[in-house]
């Protein structure tokens, strides 16, 4: 017995190695405050560059680093994580982001405001601030579940720019209750393109955020526009931002601001896309859909992905755990497997044939040719049989 309880005391602590790059979670602000800089100081025939460096960075030099690192070998065991759940650490990091992000945007708008700046480098610089706000509701995301007022009121800052401040509502007491089923806007579907899926589920979640938000005021005597109503609260916040930043850099900014919405949310919902695309909770008897697991979400473990998302790839520890803090998220190796990290796969996502011809045969694998078992979009289900009536059959037999 003396023996057991030496081995157990000698097993070695758990280190997060990988404490110290978390704080390249913040590279993306500082990618668009270099650019700004590169923008204001450097050679003209440059400026197209440094305004358009957002994008570079997220489809050209993000995949690369991304490839070239790997996976990320870490996984905390369950013991390590009350611990590190209690650093405080790892939550600086993330409200890090938000003063980052604002000086991004402050930046980003005092240059597109000047008039010797081109239309076409206003839009440009859009794009550099929406990535730098795509990446901020990601920081909003992992705020959201948190219990504390003070971080939802942090998790809307986060979402003032873009104006996605109902994500804040919809995010953790919608998708989280509907995920992988039909009736989820923020599900995509099998055989929906993502240029489908984008109006299905900004529209979807606009208006399930508004239902949520209604009945808890209902559920507390209050009316829709009551003072305590937090989307109205979210929305303040955002026409605050807009309505400042439209009265120091004047209307030269319009441009910049509806591209940087346009384009973070863009970024944002595409990954959206990617998390659950036709994964499917299967009724029960009782008619209800049954508990979500692990096996409803698409994952991966790039190791440069999981940093800058703070391990969202890690996708059904998180709905396994939807409080649970990134840093101590958990991959899982036999559940479904996205072929890239997150940040490797936009592109794909973008060119609808080019993500279904990646993504297609691999849910069609996963539920052995059962097309009842796939989240299946209806509008294309008559052409996803056509197209893949053989293979489903393949798939159908060899599961016999």
């Amino acid at each position: 017995m003396n023996a057991i309880h030496q081995i157990e005391t000698n097993v070695p602590k758990f280190k997060d190695k990988k404490r110290k790059l978390w704080m390249l979670g913040l590279v993306i602000p500082n990618i668009a405050n270099a650019a700004m800089l590169g923008y204001q100081f450097g050679p003209k025939r440059t400026k197209k560059f440094f305004a358009a460096a957002g994008p570079i960075a997220l489809h050209g030099l993000i995949p690369l680093i991304d490839k070239f690192l790997g996976e990320d070998s870490e996984n905390p065991p369950e013991d390590a994580i009350a611990e590190l759940e209690a650093d405080p650490y790892y939550a600086k990091i993330v409200n890090l982001y938000i003063p980052l992000q604002y000086i991004a945007n402050i930046y980003g708008n005092y240059i597109a405001s000047r008039d010797s700046t081109p239309l076409s480098d206003r839009i440009l610089i859009g794009t550099t601030l929406g990535l730098v706000n795509g990446v901020a509701i990601n920081t909003a995301h992992e705020l959201s579940h948190k219990s504390g007022k003070l971080q939802h009121y942090l998790s809307h800052l986060c979402l003032a720019p873009t104006g996605y401040n109902h994500f804040r509502i919809e995010h953790p007491y919608g998708h989280h209750l509907r995920v992988a089923t039909p009736e989820d806007p923020a599900s995509s579907q099998f055989g929906e393109s993502f240029w489908k899926f984008w109006p299905r589920t900004v529209s979807g979640s606009f208006k399930s955020a508004i239902e949520i938000e209604t009945r808890r005021l209902e559920r507390k005597g209050l009316s829709f526009w009551s003072i305590h109503n937090e989307l109205l609260q979210g929305w303040a916040m955002s026409a605050a931002y807009h309505g400042l930043m439209l009265k120091v850099f004047g209307k030269n900014i319009i441009p910049t601001q509806i591209t940087q919405s346009l384009y973070g949310i863009t970024l944002f919902e595409a990954v959206n896309y990617m998390e659950h695309y036709g994964l499917k909770r299967q009724k029960l008897e009782n008619g209800r859909y049954e508990r979500t697991m692990p096996v409803h979400s698409w994952n991966n473990n790039s190791l440069f992905s999981n940093i800058l998302l703070y391990q969202l790839q890690r996708h059904s520890d998180h709905h396994a755990y939807p409080t649970r803090s990134y840093q101590a998220l958990r991959h899982y190796e036999n559940v479904p497997q996205l072929p890239a990290g997150y940040t490797s796969l936009f592109l794909q996502v973008f060119i609808p044939s080019y993500w279904f011809s990646i993504m297609d045969k691999q849910v069609i694998n996963y539920y052995q040719g059962d097309i009842d078992k796939i989240n299946v979009y209806e509008p294309a289900k008559e052409a996803v049989l056509q197209k893949y009536n053989q293979y489903f059959q393949a798939q159908a037999t060899e599961a016999l």
